[in-house]
């Protein structure tokens, strides 16, 4: 495996429909297919790892903690036209968690995957 990838892990519901939603919606490939426990998507430099109920990383802690979908960290995908995204995203029935904001670095909007997990979209200031 190349070192020139950022990896970052999501636990997910379904394996299945997160290699969907990723690949076919967003511009990932896959780079790993172990469904239904795991799977590896890529994207430039970004591996996401989705790792499903039976996957090693989706295990309870000793304390008896079991990770869960959702939470607020998240990816960040940079975008030329949020608005556009926004409009593309919405037709294909996905849901945000707000609206975009606008802030001095430029707008952002929090789209959530279908276990919950979020990514941002963020178009930087011009």
């Amino acid at each position: 495996m190349s070192n020139d990838f950022v990896s970052v892990r999501y636990i997910v519901d379904d394996v299945a429909a997160s290699i969907e939603f990723y690949t076919t919606l967003l511009g990932f490939t896959v780079q790993r297919d172990a469904r239904p426990a795991f799977a590896s998507v890529i994207r430039g430099n970004l591996r996401l790892l989705l790792s499903g109920e039976a996957s090693s990383g989706a295990r309870a802690m000793p304390d008896g903690r079991q990770p869960v979908p959702g939470g607020w960290n998240r990816i960040l995908l940079v975008v030329s036209d949020i608005a556009a995204e926004v409009a593309r995203l919405r037709e294909a029935g996905l849901s945000f968690r707000n609206d975009v904001l606008k802030g001095v670095g430029g707008s952002q909007i929090l789209l959530d995957d279908p276990s919950g997990n979020p990514i941002e979209l963020f178009e930087p200031a011009r």
